[in-house]
């Protein structure tokens, strides 16, 4: 083959990339074009979304400012007058609101804490332990997690105070413990199931036990996924209201949902309390997710095997 074909082949070969390259990019360019007014919708669609999300926490705050003339002389939209914090004091008083803050924090914590333990124990035993019948054990936790709490409030009545524990916040720390852990078990049971077997091989060809493959092999991967359960266990545990008002009659041992539903009275409701109240209630669980939020964001993106 003569210099001269080379050159020719060489040259055709340099050009038809080069098109191929250029028809490449024009597609992206096209592509580019396409997605952008789309975007900008999706972009719209979020921002209505979010005002329609922070317009009851807007409300809420412009009314736990208000005196209560105010509130009964202008209308819930309108703007106060002036800067009242009354409404602060009254609900810190009235509910002992300190002692409630520490009654729903350990509670939270605490019960959040025996659900995720309690959820990585199950998982581990369905999901890589090779349980007999495990997913049938795993369609009995998703059914826990879909029954309503008034299906079984009565004997759970009945039982914590034939034992004495009808008034204590430990029964709600158990009743909670035990629902979050079935929706806990049920979510990582599936995602335990896809582990890969060679990693769990390894562990056991270096004299692992089961033990030591929880601890250093399996929980050092599962811990974005175990946190992001924590803080929605916490969440829904802070905010539970059915089985707190069931159980924990006294002022002592009641949660800070129940405080803000005592200042409703059969036929007296002071809003502007109320409100500010509510308004107090969420800055604790503001802050708590604030502190925890790259690691919520981080637990939702990571993977199930890093």
């Amino acid at each position: 083959m003569s210099t001269a074909t080379v050159k020719t082949n060489v040259k055709h070969g340099i050009q038809a990339r080069m098109s191929r390259i250029e028809r490449k990019e024009n597609r992206k360019g096209l592509n580019k074009r396409k997605k952008g007014p789309l975007r900008w919708v999706i972009l719209a669609l979020c921002l209505v979304l979010a005002v329609l999300i922070l317009a009851p926490l807007f409300l809420m705050a412009i009314n736990a400012f208000k005196t209560p003339a105010d509130y009964t002389t202008g209308s819930p939209l309108s703007l106060p007058k002036s800067l009242y914090f009354g409404g602060l004091v009254n609900f810190w008083n009235a509910v002992n609101f300190p002692q409630k803050l520490w009654n729903s924090l350990w509670i939270a914590v605490i019960s959040a804490l025996i659900s995720v333990v309690l959820s990585l124990f199950n998982s581990f035993a369905l999901g890589i332990g090779r349980v007999r019948g495990s997913s049938f054990i795993i369609a009995i936790f998703m059914i826990l997690t879909m029954l309503p709490g008034e299906g079984f409030i009565y004997p759970l009545f009945y039982m914590f105070n034939a034992i004495g524990m009808g008034n204590s916040g430990w029964t709600i720390v158990i009743i909670m413990g035990i629902i979050n852990m079935a929706f806990g078990t049920y979510l990582l049971s599936s995602v335990m199931s896809t582990f890969p077997r060679e990693i769990l091989e390894a562990a056991q060809i270096d004299g692992a036990g089961r033990w030591r493959t929880l601890w250093d092999v399996v929980f050092p991967i599962m811990k974005s996924n175990l946190a992001v359960l924590f803080i929605f266990f916490f969440i829904w545990t802070w905010n539970e209201f059915y089985f707190t008002l069931i159980f924990l009659v006294s002022g002592d041992t009641q949660t800070i949902p129940i405080a803000i539903a005592s200042l409703q009275g059969d036929r007296i409701m002071d809003v502007p309390t109320i409100n500010a109240g509510s308004l107090i209630s969420l800055i604790p669980a503001l802050i708590f997710f604030l502190i925890f939020q790259r690691t919520l964001t981080k637990g939702i993106t990571a993977g199930a095997v890093k």
